[in-house]
């Protein structure tokens, strides 16, 4: 199973912009779609968004349509989440998953070995 690592967080300032970052060694991550998700306090993991194992499709929970944006690079065996026009409610630790495309287009994903994330904090 995908093992990922999450990093790229950090205290940013509202509608300042962030790029996190995904990785794994394992050869499946090129053949695995992947899935962004993130816990606020007090709140429970929530889906953000998702790519295909070939990078051709996203998609994206409402509430960060248009300001994020998901993608990959297969040859370095990396996932990335650009955070853009970040807002309070952002904050949040962020974590990546692999998982079915299927299943992630329902917001949901497989996956129960769930590393420390990389925590993003808004700021005003």
């Amino acid at each position: 199973q995908v093992q990922p690592v999450e990093s790229g967080g950090g205290l940013v300032q509202i509608e300042d912009s962030l790029r996190l970052s995904c990785s794994a060694s394992e050869r499946s991550f090129r053949e695995t779609a992947m899935g962004w998700f993130r816990q606020s306090p007090g709140k429970e993991r929530e889906f953000v968004g998702a790519i295909s194992a070939d990078g051709g499709n996203t998609y994206y929970t409402a509430s960060v349509k248009g300001r994020f944006a998901i993608s990959r690079d297969n040859i370095k065996d990396v996932v990335y989440l650009r955070l853009n026009v970040l807002k309070l409610e952002d904050t949040a630790v962020y974590f990546c998953a692999p998982g079915r495309w299927a299943t992630l287009l329902t917001g949901r994903v497989d996956f129960d070995s769930w590393g420390p994330g990389t925590r993003v904090t808004v700021s005003s």
